[in-house]
């Protein structure tokens, strides 16, 4: 089983930087795709970013690609998101999630979820 625990979000102003850190307590994440979601109240969740178990391999969300990016450390079990030159718009709860596939990711299919964190830009 893979336990997915999300952390670093908070109240920013428009452009700050945050970065968000994902770890694992459970299944080494090393084999796992893993990427970001961020769900707005009232809308459905939306993808943002995945990498592979590699690294070599990133996708981001058009609304992101420029001021986002995703790292991971398999040796900790974590997986990151930088974010930079946040707005307003980027103020959503993110999760996390993983799958041993990295093509499958970006549709949110995946049974492997944290439990979000809440981050807010001020404008």
């Amino acid at each position: 089983q893979v336990w997915l625990s999300e952390s670093g979000g908070g109240l920013v102003q428009t452009g700050d930087s945050l970065q968000l850190s994902c770890v694992s307590s459970g299944r080494t994440l090393r084999n796992y795709a893993m990427g970001w979601f961020r769900q707005v109240p009232g809308k459905e969740r939306e993808f943002v970013a995945a990498i592979s178990w590699s690294s070599s391999n990133t996708y981001f969300a058009d609304s992101v690609k420029g001021r986002f990016t995703i790292s991971r450390n398999n040796a900790k079990n974590a997986v990151y998101l930088q974010m930079n030159t946040l707005t307003p718009e980027d103020t959503a709860v993110y999760y996390c999630a993983a799958d041993p596939f990295l093509e499958r990711l970006p549709s949110g299919v995946t049974d492997y979820w944290g439990q979000g964190t809440q981050v807010t830009v001020s404008s």
